[in-house]
């Protein structure tokens, strides 16, 4: 995994030794965020004590506080970005840490300044998903779904920020208890969301009342119950002729099939028979 072009161009500042030692830190920044958010976070830390100064290591450390729930480091790391850059792109994410450390008043407020209209248009649908999630953290159901009542809602086609869109509006109809709606919106969630990033899917059929089984899980329970639909003592018989094999050779001169139950009964009688007759020496069983 590299870093794009526009971080790399950032590196440039820092001598060529500790670039690449900031570059390959970001890269594990990266590939692990999503997998292993602490250990993203592990590298952050390493990073940002190498280059602190560069935006897009500031931005990175971020991104991870944020993964692991450090509102607080993550919005201090955007803000300290957003004045390297002068860019409002983080806008929505800083929104978005003012609502997780239970501030969902100065989300909307962000929601509502000049820098909303500076941003792309994925940007400014993102501002509207925190605004709703900021509604909905105040218990303002009605005012959330028309927060999200949108022409970017409205459109058929699909663009990036389709799926998340369709998924939180069918959400907050839900919990506003408004189920034939949201049963529409989870379906045409599961329309646009061709990778799979919501649970959408299985939010439709909860509603639907469709409970999906998992057959290996069954397998395992028929297993532990012991009900395989084998008769036990054809079971028993081919555990007998098993251990058979495992224990006596054909080619040994020694070798002598047991064909019955009986026969094991026997051989054991006899065992027992010599083994008493043994006297146990000193020093045997020590």
């Amino acid at each position: 995994m590299e870093i794009d072009a526009d971080v790399r161009q950032e590196l440039l500042s820092l001598p060529k030794g500790l670039a690449e030692e900031v570059s390959r830190n970001l890269v594990m920044v990266a590939r692990l965020i999503d997998e292993d958010p602490e250990q993203a976070y592990a590298y952050a830390r390493i990073a940002l004590r190498l280059a602190s100064r560069v935006a897009a290591v500031r931005e990175a450390a971020g991104f991870a506080a944020y993964a692991t729930q450090k509102y607080s480091e993550a919005l201090a790391e955007f803000r300290a970005a957003k004045r390297m850059t002068g860019s409002v792109e983080l806008w929505p994410v800083m929104a978005d840490c003012e609502r997780g450390l239970g501030r969902p008043e100065r989300a909307l407020a962000m929601a509502g300044e000049p820098e909303v209209q500076k941003l792309d248009k994925a940007g400014q649908v993102e501002m509207r998903l925190v605004a709703a999630g900021a509604r909905r953290d105040m218990g303002q159901l009605d005012a959330a779904i028309v927060t999200l009542q949108s022409p970017e809602l409205a459109s058929s086609s699909v663009q990036p920020w389709t799926a998340r869109l369709r998924y939180a509006y069918a959400d907050a109809l839900l919990a506003a208890g408004r189920e034939d709606e949201a049963r529409e919106w989870f379906a045409k969630t599961v329309e646009a969301d061709k990778d799979g990033a919501t649970d959408a899917s299985d939010r439709l059929a909860e509603i639907d009342g469709v409970e999906f089984v998992d057959a290996l899980d069954e397998a395992v329970e028929e297993d532990e119950d012991g009900d395989d639909g084998q008769d036990p003592a054809e079971v028993a018989a081919a555990e007998r002729a098993a251990d058979q094999a495992e224990y006596y050779d054909e080619d040994d001169d020694e070798y002598e099939p047991l064909d019955a139950p009986e026969a094991d009964a026997d051989a054991d009688a006899e065992t027992g028979d010599r083994r008493d007759g043994e006297a146990e020496r000193p020093g045997d069983g020590a």
